[in-house]
């Protein structure tokens, strides 16, 4: 099995609904096992600014299936949350990206891992340093490291009330 660390965020079609039956869905991705997920957290939209906040997570699963076998199960959720595809950094419904597949680099047309742009996106290093501070890249940096020198983008912790249990 590999630890895999999953971005999740929504900002379309009541996107807190969207992300907390997305975290309860990846329970149901054949010889995966969700480990443990963060709070739900709430940004500023990067891309066209004319789009509502979204709504972000980090889950962490457990995997036997390869990385694009991951990557499929992953779209195939996504599009049972009816994610078009329209504009790029647009608004959607959900979004699920593979962050991180153990300790590997992956680089093809259709995956790269690590995520290219996680070391930019407090909506992704903030809730992933709540799981897995100490976790170390490939290139050696730790979560806790990115965390502490990313830019931010208006993140919130929604209160705990909100956060899908």
């Amino acid at each position: 099995m590999v630890k895999a660390y999953i971005g999740l965020g929504s900002n379309l079609d009541k996107p807190r609904e969207h992300v907390s039956r997305a975290l309860l869905e990846l329970r149901d991705i054949p010889h995966t096992r969700l480990s443990l997920h963060s709070s739900l957290y709430a940004s500023s939209p990067l891309g066209p600014a004319d789009q509502p906040d979204y709504i972000n997570a980090v889950a962490e699963l457990e995997t036997a299936l390869e990385p694009h076998d991951l990557l499929d199960q992953l779209q195939a959720l996504e599009n049972t949350h009816q994610r078009v595809r329209l504009q790029h950094w647009g608004p959607r419904t959900l979004d699920l990206d593979l962050l991180l597949y153990g300790d590997s680099i992956i680089d093809t047309e259709r995956l790269q891992v690590p995520h290219p742009w996680m070391h930019e996106r407090d909506f992704v290093l903030m809730p992933l340093a709540e799981i897995a501070a100490e976790l170390s890249l490939p290139d050696g940096r730790t979560v806790k490291e990115l965390a502490l020198n990313c830019g931010d983008n208006a993140l919130r912790a929604l209160p705990s009330e909100s956060n899908f249990q």
